[in-house]
């Protein structure tokens, strides 16, 4: 188990440090494969037959053929290589951030246009707001 970190307790953050570069690295090879595209093809005609290819944990792989990314990242994709899934459907970045968040397109879109989310409730787990 790796030590803990000072950003461990940041609410609905995961950083993309060396442990999980490490415990993604099959899931963001797979996620790279798909630059070709006889591999996006091979993929779209048989998801589980081409993610059995690699060494990926059963998790993982769920999780990509349920296009979980808040769980792909927990299981150590980057959204870098996680952005080729995304492309081999068909989707931007915006139905991504939108379905990790929970809200509509337009909801993500109007929110961004708008200035972003609130900060409030950004902090550490152990910090306590101010008034």
């Amino acid at each position: 188990m790796a030590a803990a970190k000072p950003y461990d307790d940041i609410p609905g953050t995961v950083v993309f440090d060396a442990d999980m570069a490490r415990l993604g690295y099959h899931l963001n090879r797979f996620c790279m494969s798909l630059m070709k595209a006889d591999n996006r093809e091979r993929f779209k005609k048989d998801e589980r037959a081409y993610l059995d290819e690699w060494p990926m944990s059963e998790d993982q792989k769920q999780a990509v053929m349920a296009r979980d990314y808040n769980r792909m990242i927990s299981l150590g994709g980057n959204i870098y290589f996680l952005a080729k899934i995304l492309g081999t459907d068909g989707k931007t970045f915006q139905f991504a951030a939108s379905s990790m968040t929970g809200v509509s397109e337009e909801e993500y879109r109007n929110m961004m246009i708008s200035g972003g989310r609130s900060p409030r409730g950004n902090r550490y787990k152990n910090e306590t707001p101010h008034g």
